[in-house]
């Protein structure tokens, strides 16, 4: 196959300034979460939507990196699914990986925090078992949590965010790159309803259950409906705004 697809373009150094500045946002979130008290009167208590700009970034980055590079009828050395789908592979997961076995390591001497609970009663084999399931992004209900918090899994939580990042990268490769700019607008706009009726707890759907998360979107990380649903409205909003905003810079 020919490489022409994989020729570089100019980088938009802010964004990597931007990244950076939200990943650390991000861990001082996690960081205040675990500790203080109250989360919510902590200064970093809205910095989960830092997690929401990497979605948008990702829909901008992706489109901006891959949409020219498709194998067409007029372009038949262009980059095909399999390939989109190995590099995305060979660029996230040893991410995945990294984190697995940093969360094998460090995971019993997280007991010390008040909120994981049942980290001292966790026997050494489901501690591996979840890092292999982790590594292979396959969600954890809550009947097997080994920490106290609930999570997809209990070896390193935030990993969550990279299962919908994979999910957002196979819609994207199938469906959202072919999109026209009205259809992308039309989705837009619906994942905004989505996203009101997540922050105002309108529950169209039935279920929006708890009250401990009210006027937010924070959710997405517990095997549960309604967190499956605000992890999903989370994804889709921003990611498909960063997809309609690289069109518009193309005007």
């Amino acid at each position: 196959m020919n490489s022409n697809y994989l020729s570089s373009k100019p980088r938009y150094e802010i964004l990597d300034g931007l990244r950076g500045i939200a990943a650390i946002v991000v861990v001082f979130y996690h960081l205040m979460e675990c500790y203080p008290k109250n989360i919510i009167s902590s200064y970093f208590a809205h910095g989960y939507l830092a997690v929401d700009f990497f979605f948008a970034l990702s829909g901008f980055v992706l489109g901006y990196a891959y949409d020219n590079r498709w194998q067409t009828r007029q372009n038949k050395t262009g980059m095909t699914l399999w390939h989109f789908f190995k590099r995305r592979l060979v660029r996230l997961h040893p991410m995945v990986i990294l984190g697995a076995l940093i969360g094998i390591c460090l995971f019993y001497y997280s007991g010390d925090i008040e909120l994981f609970g049942k980290v001292d009663e966790a026997v050494w084999w489901m501690v591996l078992l979840q890092a292999l399931l982790m590594i292979l992004m396959i969600p954890l209900p809550q009947s097997m949590d080994i920490r106290g918090w609930g999570e997809l899994t209990s070896i390193n939580g935030p990993v969550w965010t990279l299962m919908f990042e994979y999910v957002a990268n196979i819609l994207y490769a199938l469906f959202f790159r072919h999109l026209s700019k009205v259809a992308l607008g039309f989705l837009v706009v619906f994942c905004a309803l989505l996203t009101t009726d997540c922050c105002l707890r309108l529950n169209l759907w039935g279920v929006l259950e708890s009250d401990w998360n009210s006027y937010s979107v924070v959710g997405g990380f517990i095997f549960t409906a309604e967190h499956v649903y605000i992890g999903y409205v989370r994804l889709f909003y921003p990611f498909l705004i960063g997809c309609c905003f690289l069109d518009l810079t193309r005007q």
